[in-house]
């Protein structure tokens, strides 16, 4: 058969409704300045699913920084990869001050948050080494691991948060290298992306005592937004120390791209040396860089900013639970509402929320998430008011009382393409 005939004919779970969804509930186009109103299909509409958590992205400080780096030295430089020409003195910089602020000892810049922590995971194991995990991890570390099993190395997954599963499988991880000479690496997140629940990292953490093991963690929603100074999860609770890689992105608080990753300087020294997707790719852009500096100096220097955040995240999910919205277990910013329903009702629910009350926010069906459910996922910001959050949990009670009495599921999926 043909391939590409093959590929066409199995659309996939997402794909299959790509003709109704493309352009609205999928690959919408918010335009306008960053904010937390922006324009969708020439209308205003009050935004609750951009990663700009302490509102940096469109700060007058962090454009002025982006604007004379790009004139300064445009998008090209420097050329080539780090390890052979793209190395440049605010590359350096920028990784000395992120050490400082997450306390480890050396820290290595990365150019994609996604292909990093593949790369990083494909770096550190070999076949004889077992990987464990929390079952929630996010895509890029599922990826990470495949790469693992292709190469015949074993993995053993434990149900979310679940610690005395984790002790089991980390059990399972030791009787293995006993036979192959390996070792084991325990992999989590900080804040769970979805959910926007924690890691329990302090109990992982105390497993240590009990089985040999080093840990890395995805902290990309937890590094700027939780713990005392805001260097994330790990400050959060007091396991720092306890972590052996941390990783986190430029892409949800810092507003920008690119990523990093901080532990033992013998270790991020290993890392520089054998990350493929590091070597083998240029070296991120000037632009990028000077603009995470300006980024980090004002995610320390003003601390304001993550209180206003926490304001308004503190405020959406307390009047959210206290109309009857079920938010889960979230305690971090992110913020999820859970519904009862299918994919029609979820569209026509959203189509609600975006032209009714000029509301925007991600909806999330199944296959991402179990049949029958529906996930609403707002992201507070520091950008947002009080007023928004009360506008946005009355548009919510209107929609859920429509879908409560079954109006939504009695309708034909709106097609938002015609």
């Amino acid at each position: 058969m043909d391939l590409f005939k093959k590929v066409v004919s199995r659309p996939g779970s997402l794909g299959k409704y790509q003709k109704e969804a493309h352009g609205y509930f999928a690959f919408p186009k918010l335009e306008g300045e960053i904010s937390s109103r922006m324009m969708f299909r020439g209308k205003e509409k009050l935004v609750w699913s951009l990663n700009n958590y302490i509102g940096l992205g469109n700060h007058p400080e962090v454009r002025k920084a982006d604007a004379e780096a790009a004139a300064e030295y445009g998008m090209a430089y420097p050329m080539g990869a780090r390890m052979m020409s793209g190395q440049t003195k605010y590359h350096e910089e920028l990784e000395e001050n992120l050490t400082n602020f997450v306390k480890k000892e050396k820290t290595f810049l990365l150019n994609y948050g996604y292909q990093g922590i593949m790369s990083i995971i494909d770096s550190m194991v070999d076949r004889n080494d077992v990987i464990v995990y929390d079952s929630e991890c996010h895509a890029s570390i599922m990826d990470g691991i495949f790469l693992h099993k292709a190469k015949g190395g074993k993995s053993f997954v434990f149900p979310h948060n679940d610690i005395p599963r984790a002790e089991k499988m980390l059990g399972f991880a030791n009787k293995r290298i006993a036979e192959t000479g390996g070792g084991i690496l325990l992999i989590t997140e900080g804040v769970f992306g979805m959910a926007g629940d924690m890691g329990k990292l302090d109990e992982i953490a105390a497993l240590k005592d009990k089985i040999e093991f080093r840990m890395l963690v995805d902290d990309a929603h937890g590094f700027g937004t939780m713990g005392e100074t805001g260097y994330g999860a790990g400050e959060h609770f007091g396991v720092q120390d306890k972590i052996d890689l941390y990783f986190s992105t430029f892409a949800k608080s810092m507003a920008g791209i690119g990523a990093f990753i901080s532990g033992d300087e013998e270790i991020i020294d290993f890392l520089m040396y054998n990350m493929r997707s590091q070597i083998f790719a240029k070296s991120l852009p000037m632009p990028m860089v000077k603009g995470a500096i300006k980024r980090l100096e004002m995610l320390i220097s003003m601390p304001e900013l993550r209180e206003q955040l926490w304001t308004v995240a503190n405020a959406l999910q307390k009047g959210l639970k206290e109309n009857g919205f079920d938010i889960g277990v979230t305690n971090s910013p992110v913020t999820p509402v859970y519904l009862k329903g299918g994919v029609p009702e979820a569209t026509n629910l959203i189509f609600d929320l975006r032209e009714k009350h000029d509301v925007f926010c991600s909806v999330v069906v199944y296959p991402v998430i179990p049949k029958g459910e529906i996930l609403l996922r707002l992201i507070p910001t520091a950008i947002h008011t009080l007023e928004d959050v009360n506008y946005t949990i009355d548009a919510f009670k209107a929609v859920k009382s429509k879908l409560d009495s079954g109006e939504y599921a009695s309708m034909t999926m709106i097609n938002a393409n015609k």
